[in-house]
């Protein structure tokens, strides 16, 4: 019998699971360690930050689907990966600290055969001081941070209300922030709210980014290919920001967050402070807080992490200029380095580089996105290391290896720009390879056949769509696995 462990259960660890359960026998178990005893579609949260939908709407609870499933599920958190055993147990295994009501603070040795790391990110919001719900800043990293926005959204909607002119400051909360998109839709939805209430002319809303321009997502831009022409994301995402009257500060790093006001660098050096009556601003992230240790317990979180955290598994970590960064750095399996029954899903993964070019400020400053591994992506790679890992359950070392590079595969995205049946609004965009390739698509990197963007209400009506869908899929309902990641 093999046991699989899966520590996480959000979009690439619940995938795993769920295709796991369907590839192996039952008499293999599948584990799944989670400190939340619910499921988020986080896409969604952008519409509860703006009261538009409830936490219940895109949360589930998790223990009920893993059950019918046969899944065992534990409510805790993995704090030590001890990937050779020690003098506590000589398997393989991790130590948990369990948060439910009935074991909580307990500490287990959670044995593996197979270990998948899909943890997601610590919200970093530490990085930046006074950033954060616990500091003078909001958020939609969560379900309960979306929910507090809205409450504190509905305090600025009625103070406009009143005529009173208010400032809303949304995007990024320090120079090394990933995740543009959700701050890029969080602005629009606030806009589109803001004007269906009647009072847009009293509020002036300022759109704050580490980007170099607007459109580049952290993935140095897209030009799409539309009717025979070839449009930049650039403009794609400007046109948008001068049709609704959203100003934008760009290449800045914020430094603090005091009451009603951020300070921040620009990429020049320079410094400037801006005021706000509310603000959301979205924190860098990081690996998890996890250690690992050797057999004899010498602490190898180095071997195993990269300084940021994240996993290091089978791409190119070396230092070389931005310039020599290949497609072919980026992994394929997600199996770690020097562990062969460990791999890292989604964005538990240390990517080799950035995919926007890394900017320095004369100060010292790293004013530049991390690279996206969000949504989309993280569902291909839970999905193949499932299938890897259920291959060599099968056939050993013999198992086909399924592999699924960024540089190799397309991404599909829909970025909500306010929610209404008859006047919402989404960019629906795709993007074929994430990774740009310049040696085989020339100086755009990227395919503009399948390379696209649109904004309108129809991509509104299939974000809502997509919301519903990937719920259903994520409850295991019949016939889940013929929904594509």
């Amino acid at each position: 019998m093999a046991q699989v462990v899966i520590l996480g259960a959000g979009v690439a660890g619940h995938t795993a699971a769920l295709h796991l359960r369907r590839q192996i026998g039952k008499e293999h178990k599948v584990i799944v360690v989670s400190p939340n005893s619910k499921w988020n579609w986080i896409p969604s949260n952008i519409w509860v930050g703006v009261g538009q939908m409830t936490d219940k709407q895109v949360t589930f609870p998790l223990a009920p689907i893993y059950k019918r499933k046969n899944i065992e599920f534990h409510q805790a958190l993995a704090f030590e990966l001890h990937p050779e055993g020690n003098s506590e147990t000589s398997k393989p295994h991790v130590k948990l600290k369990y948060t439910d009501s009935t074991r909580n603070g307990e500490i287990a040795n959670l044995e593996y055969d197979f270990l998948i790391n899909a943890t997601g990110p610590k919200l970093n919001f530490g990085a930046t001081p006074g950033l954060g719900p616990d500091g003078h800043t909001w958020s939609v990293c969560t379900a309960s941070h979306a929910t507090e926005t809205a409450q504190e959204f509905e305090k600025i909607i009625q103070k406009l209300k009143s005529g009173q002119k208010q400032t809303l400051l949304i995007g990024m909360g320090h120079g090394t922030c990933t995740c543009q998109g959700a701050a890029f839709e969080y602005t629009f939805n606030v806009e589109h709210e803001i004007k269906s209430e009647g009072v847009r002319d009293l509020a002036e809303i300022i759109y704050i980014t580490n980007e170099e321009h607007l459109g580049d997502f952290g993935m140095d831009g897209m030009n799409f290919g539309i009717k025979g022409n070839t449009v930049s994301s650039e403009y794609f995402t400007e046109s948008l920001f001068q049709e609704r009257g959203v100003k934008a500060i760009m290449s800045a790093a914020i430094e603090k967050v005091e009451p009603g006001v951020v300070h921040y660098e620009l990429i020049d050096g320079t410094r400037d402070t801006q005021k706000f009556d509310f603000a959301m601003l979205l924190p860098p992230f990081r690996g998890v807080d996890m250690k690992a240790f050797d057999q004899t317990g010498i602490d190898i979180t180095e071997k195993v992490f990269a300084p940021s955290g994240f996993m290091k598994v089978d791409a190119d970590y070396s230092a070389k200029p931005y310039e020599e960064w290949k497609p072919s750095d980026w992994p394929k399996t997600y199996q770690s380095v020097g562990y062969d029954n460990i791999w890292a899903a989604g964005i538990a993964f240390a990517p080799p580089h950035q995919m926007s070019r890394p900017r320095t400020s004369p100060n010292g400053t790293v004013i530049a996105p991390a690279p996206p591994r969000t949504g989309m992506p993280s569902g291909v790679i839970g999905r193949a290391v499932s299938e890897t890992i259920a291959e060599r359950i099968k056939h050993g070392a013999n198992g086909k290896v399924h592999t699924a590079s960024m540089a190799e595969m397309g991404a599909a995205c829909i970025a909500s720009a306010g929610k209404g049946w008859f006047d919402g609004q989404a960019a629906s965009m795709t993007v074929f390879p994430i990774i740009p390739d310049r040696e085989k698509y020339g100086a755009d990197g990227r395919d503009i056949k399948e390379t696209y963007g649109e904004i309108g209400l129809s991509a509104h009506w299939m974000k809502h769509m997509l919301h519903y869908l990937f719920i259903y899929k994520a409850k295991a309902r019949p016939f889940w696995y013929l929904i594509p990641e």
